[in-house]
């Protein structure tokens, strides 16, 4: 028989919460203890967000937890799940860069990994039914511990939305430094920056920048002044900004900054959540947007035709897996196998001009560049034949002339 969610937390012995500090985490520290949880450890994954980890520490332990780690893995981040995605230029339904979906998988590794150490038999998560969240954390788990108990309190608790779950906070002395009127919910890591909720669920209202952007400068107040910035890449991957060879981590960290200060990296967008409804959100992802902008330039003149072309289309599918959770899966494997394929000559050096919200390119550079001027020139030249086009056309057009003069030919009859 199998048991409901509720019957899985009564017969927890030790249990590992995903915790972020947040509403929902922190008041499922205490829920979970009055419900059944015999031992409550929280795992908070410090993907370049966490401020302070001694206050989110005190907060678990003040809420009824009886263990607090704190694990940095931005490099790890970065590195491996950041620039993957920028590599394969995917971006969900054309736009959405990936933040939130791109860093479960590693949370879901870490959570695993603490469950492991700790002899832990359930792992938590403060995911609602209604996202999309609750479906990457769970499938990342089954592909790293498929017999491990996952449940999400939101799918079966009494609790019914956000001003419930402030009640609760209040009725237990639990410690908010927020109100349901003047925050919206947000998820932060080293790539990205989301808002969700508030005036936001009404696709009509506008997006109040003033008050939403934490990373980003209103575009009506950057620099007056443009500015232009190199960035350099070896084998797909950033290297190094303005002559400068720098870790992954660093180099986003210097053009989150740098970026956001010219209002680049702004994205208000209505988006399709696995279960079905759409969403809407304002994201502020600077440095990725620019990486991404600088990246595909780099493409553009060290790719062969048709593998650019092909990369393009298959970039919306890897996006749509990512999306969906399945980072872990042979599909995305293989597909990663094919992006460092196709990376290997996508080495170089691209200027880009900051102005405004708005970028240009200034400059590519391609180490190994496919872009050859004796052929591409509108001056003369002794390498191109331009005569030879007669034939490749009357060739390449073929069976569109056949095609035409049968269709004629049956109008006739």
């Amino acid at each position: 028989m199998i048991k409901n969610e509720y019957e899985v937390l009564k017969e927890a012995k030790k249990v590992v919460l995903a915790y972020s500090g947040g509403l929902d985490t922190s008041v499922m520290v205490t829920w979970l203890m009055e419900n059944g949880a015999k031992e409550v450890i929280c795992v908070s994954v410090d993907l370049g967000q966490v401020k302070d980890p001694k206050a989110m520490e005190e907060k678990a332990i003040k809420s009824g937890a009886k263990k607090f780690y704190n694990i940095n893995v931005e490099d790890e981040f970065v590195e491996e799940y950041d620039f993957k995605s920028l590599m394969a230029g995917a971006k969900y339904e054309n736009v959405y860069l990936l933040g939130t979906a791109i860093a479960r998988p590693l949370i879901s590794k870490v959570l695993v990994d603490v469950a492991n150490k700790e002899g832990a038999d359930l792992i938590v998560h403060g995911c609602t039914g209604k996202g999309n969240d609750q479906i990457r954390f769970e499938l990342s788990i089954m592909a790293i511990a498929p017999d491990m108990k996952v449940i999400a309190p939101w799918r079966f608790w009494d609790i019914k939305g956000r001003s419930e779950e402030e009640a609760y906070a209040k009725d237990h002395g639990i410690n908010l430094n927020f109100t349901k009127d003047e925050d919206y919910s947000m998820d932060e890591n080293i790539w990205h920056l989301s808002h969700e909720g508030l005036d936001l669920e009404d696709p009509e209202n506008p997006a109040n920048l003033e008050k939403i952007l934490h990373w980003v400068t209103p575009p009506e107040k950057a620099p007056d002044k443009a500015e232009i910035v190199e960035i350099e890449f070896k084998k797909g991957k950033p290297i190094g900004l303005n002559g400068e060879k720098l870790k992954g981590s660093d180099l986003v960290k210097k053009l989150n900054d740098l970026a956001g200060k010219h209002g680049i990296g702004i994205d208000d967008i209505v988006e399709s959540r696995m279960v079905g409804m759409k969403s809407r959100g304002v994201y502020e992802n600077p440095a990725a947007s620019l990486l991404y902008f600088a990246h595909e330039k780099l493409e553009t003149v060290t790719l062969h035709p048709d593998c650019l072309q092909y990369k393009q289309k298959m970039a919306l599918d890897y996006a749509k897996l990512v999306y969906a959770g399945k980072w872990m899966t042979p599909l995305k494997e293989a597909m990663d196998a094919f992006i460092e394929k196709t990376q290997e000559n996508v080495t170089g050096k691209v200027k880009v001009k900051l102005y405004k919200g708005a970028m240009q390119p200034a400059g590519i550079y391609g180490a190994n560049s496919l872009y050859l001027e004796e052929y591409a020139t509108f001056e003369e030249d002794d390498v191109y034949n331009q005569s030879d086009a007669t034939g490749f056309i009357n060739l390449f057009g073929l069976s569109t002339k056949i095609y035409a003069k049968a269709m004629k030919e049956g109008e006739k009859k």
